[in-house]
């Protein structure tokens, strides 16, 4: 019995002392250090100034008013009254205003026929508007729209009414026909209806994502380019040398994220005043597959990297792809199915709809289940496959040393290999 716990003794002395040297690296590295800290805390400030007005208000919108009747001008001033746009031109022709559009002077156009007024008057007719607006940005596409169309669902409304009335109906048999099925408005979730409150959320999530995944593989490139092993255990199996190593590395990383999720996806949404009603511990306890996943996933793509830099190349080149896989800013049923598929594989895309499902729309662990679950599947995955992967890389090292002629034979598994060995000389 005591010769067992002494056996259990030494292997949590050594799986902690890699992980203290672990931790070491990290601190003592000024890279590292501003990824992790630097980087995690600055980017959602960066993010909410640049997101800190949610809606736009007062965009210029060019006149084209060919009818010159009273209904025309009544249904420009009920949406001059609308705090999203300026009815700032009064133009002569299209021409005039599309070139107001084309050097950015107006962000939207409202075109009146001249029979405008004519088909209103007839109880058949059928009276158009044309609005055109700058799809250089949604924000100005949504304010000039969305106004618009309260304004002209309001005017139809009095449209029908008043036809109604010219057909011999009373006032409330009229408005009983328009109004036969009354309906409240009410805004779920994003209550201020702003692009920054539905995208940050998601954001914080990719920047959790990406920085660890970032930093992982700075640290895989420096151990490659410092040409050092990575806390090889003399006189230990291979199989559980590798899962120790693994497990101790991660418990490193997981020890320094978890406490920056829990600031960066418990705290800030309440600081930033971002839609926050689901339970906090259901958050807390979201992270930790969320953190591990991450990081056996940083673990397997960094056996690849070569050099330090490498992993700004990672971190650029799939930023923008995993935010777009993941169906947040993009609709999922726009994504081809390949690439569906393909985004399964990468815990962002899991985290961030069960981050948001819980966070931002009050969902309960239990009813996000499919995300918590999918994220300790790829878990255990990615673990097993980092541990593979760490087992192979020794497993070669052990050949090298046994046999000193065989390193001019290049073994593929060398490509993928995290630790850099120094061949034994004759």
């Amino acid at each position: 019995m005591y010769r067992i716990l002494y056996q259990w003794w030494l292997l949590l002395k050594e799986a902690g002392w890699i992980t203290v040297e672990e931790l070491r690296r990290i601190f003592t590295d000024p890279g590292i250090i501003v990824i992790f800290f630097l980087g995690s805390l600055g980017y959602p400030m960066v993010y909410k100034a640049m997101y800190w007005n949610e809606q736009i208000q007062n965009i210029p919108v060019a006149v084209v008013d060919l009818s010159k009747s009273p209904d025309s001008r009544d249904f420009l001033h009920k949406w001059s009254a609308a705090p999203d746009i300026k009815l700032a031109y009064d133009c002569a022709s299209m021409a005039e205003a599309e070139d107001l559009l084309r050097n950015q002077k107006v962000h939207g156009i409202i075109y009146f026929p001249r029979d405008y007024a004519d088909q209103l008057a007839d109880p058949l007719g059928k009276a158009t508007i044309s609005l055109y607006c700058d799809m250089s940005s949604f924000l100005y596409m949504k304010g000039i729209y969305l106004s618009c169309n309260q304004v002209l669902l309001e005017s139809m409304r009095n449209i029908q009414i008043d036809r109604y009335e010219n057909m011999g109906l009373d006032a409330e048999m009229a408005w009983a026909l328009v109004q036969d099925a009354p309906y409240t408005e009410t805004a779920l979730y994003t209550y201020n209806g702003g692009y920054g409150s539905f995208l940050i959320p998601a954001v914080l999530v990719m920047i959790l994502h990406q920085t660890l995944f970032f930093g992982l593989c700075m640290m895989a490139g420096t151990v490659r380019e410092e040409k050092r092993e990575l806390f090889r255990i003399p006189g230990r199996r291979r199989g559980y040398s590798a899962f120790r190593i693994t497990l101790a590395r991660a418990a490193a990383y997981f020890a320094v994220y978890y406490c920056l999720a829990a600031i960066l996806l418990g705290l800030l949404p309440r600081l930033f005043d971002i839609p926050h009603i689901g339970n906090i511990y259901d958050i807390l306890r979201f992270n930790v597959p969320f953190i591990l996943s991450v990081i056996f996933f940083s673990m397997c793509v960094g056996f690849f990297v070569r050099n330090r830099e490498a992993g700004m190349v990672l971190l650029i080149s799939t930023s923008l792809i995993f935010l777009f896989q993941a169906g947040i800013s993009w609709p999922k049923e726009m994504v081809p199915v390949g690439w569906k598929w393909l985004s399964y594989l990468i815990p962002y895309t899991w985290a961030a709809n069960g981050f948001i499902h819980i966070n931002s729309m009050g969902a309960t662990l239990w009813a996000t289940r499919t995300e918590y679950i999918a994220l300790w599947i790829l878990t255990g995955g990615y673990f097993l496959l980092a541990v593979t992967m760490l087992f192979i890389a020794g497993y070669r090292q052990e050949q090298l040393e046994s046999h000193p002629a065989a390193e001019s034979v290049r073994d593929p598994l060398e490509e993928f290999s995290e630790v850099e060995y120094t061949p034994l000389q004759d």
